[in-house]
């Protein structure tokens, strides 16, 4: 074990440094540019210098200047450093930009993970178990209606239902206009309130997947020939779905779980837009979209290293789940 896990930290090591080099490179090829927007505005100015000399200065400030292998050289000799530079558009250090929207998305994103599985892996196995039954198409039409919903869509319908016509939350943001005046238990309820809907969104758009995912792999164990051998012992069928078809279903769902885990940090980008939640997901659009390569470059390099610790784990878990697996 400990063998196969230092080999996989120094093979994902490589596998990081050429992600961040084709990262930055694509993030030079950006269409949009901070330093080209900020080059233009400062040449409109009344006396100032034309455009091209801005752009210049502004290339040379911001190590533009080189070309694409040095440039990501330099940025990754600080980055080993710890250092990451300041945001181009929230003209703070990235570390701290970062630290202030991650944990908002990470709340948000643990506890619809959270309901997805207990709402998606139960009533996958009760459809599995009762195949071709009421049970089992109703849970399945449930599921292909929350695959087929499109956030944006979904989240217009809550809002028009439960904020326009029924009062209940507010359209947008995470505090309520009276957050000042409230003592910390009242401000911890009203982020709490503007958090629901956007939770719900993301539980009944991705739960269907996961649902439609457990039913499959629960039946494709239940069709075994352990499983016959199980009943034909005289086994209950509580026991025989639930202590050995279930522990053989959870192999394929690690891997769902080992896979979330950047989508834990990532943010959702569409619900935190809809709902003008200052997330992470919604953050880093806005540093994409103006070119803000120091913010870019480490919520990219972030999320690299995020999916590389999650497959990680999903082969441990494997070893830990099913005692058929060895990882030599």
């Amino acid at each position: 074990m400990r063998k196969y896990i230092v080999k996989r930290l120094l093979l994902s090591v490589m596998i990081l440094f050429c992600v961040t080099f084709i990262i930055y490179a694509l993030l030079r090829f950006l269409p949009a540019s901070y330093v080209e927007n900020m080059a233009m505005q400062l040449a409109m100015k009344p006396g100032a210098k034309p455009y091209e000399e801005w752009l210049e200065q502004l290339n040379a400030a911001y190590g533009l200047d080189k070309s694409i292998l040095p440039g990501y050289l330099t940025w990754l000799g600080d980055a080993v450093q710890g250092h990451f530079g300041d945001s181009w558009k929230y003209t703070i250090p990235v570390l701290q930009k970062f630290n202030e929207t991650v944990w908002l998305s990470f709340i948000m994103g643990a506890i619809a993970f959270i309901l997805q599985l207990i709402i998606a892996v139960p009533l996958g196995v009760i459809a599995a178990t009762k195949q071709y039954s009421r049970t089992d198409y109703a849970v399945t039409a449930g599921a292909l209606i929350g695959i087929s919903l499109p956030t944006f869509f979904f989240a217009t319908i809550l809002k028009l239902i439960f904020s326009v016509k029924l009062g209940w939350f507010d359209l947008f943001g995470l505090v309520g206009r009276d957050y000042g005046q409230l003592d910390a238990m009242g401000q911890f309820l009203d982020k709490a309130n503007h958090l629901v809907l956007p939770i719900i969104t993301i539980v009944i758009v991705s739960v269907g997947s996961l649902m439609r995912y457990t039913r499959t792999n629960m039946l494709e164990v239940l069709n075994a020939d352990y499983i016959r051998t199980a009943r034909a012992k005289g086994l209950s069928e509580k026991k025989v779905v639930y202590q050995h078809a279930f522990r053989n279903t959870l192999i394929p769902l690690i891997t769902i779980v080992g896979g979330s885990l950047p989508g834990l940090f990532s943010g959702a980008l569409i619900t935190e837009t809809l709902f003008s939640i200052p997330g992470i997901g919604f953050t880093s659009y806005e540093a994409m979209r103006i070119g803000d390569i120091p913010f870019s470059m480490f919520y990219m390099m972030f999320l690299a290293v995020l999916t590389l610790a999650g497959n990680l784990i999903s082969d441990i878990l494997y070893a830990v789940v099913d005692p058929r697996v060895r990882l030599a």
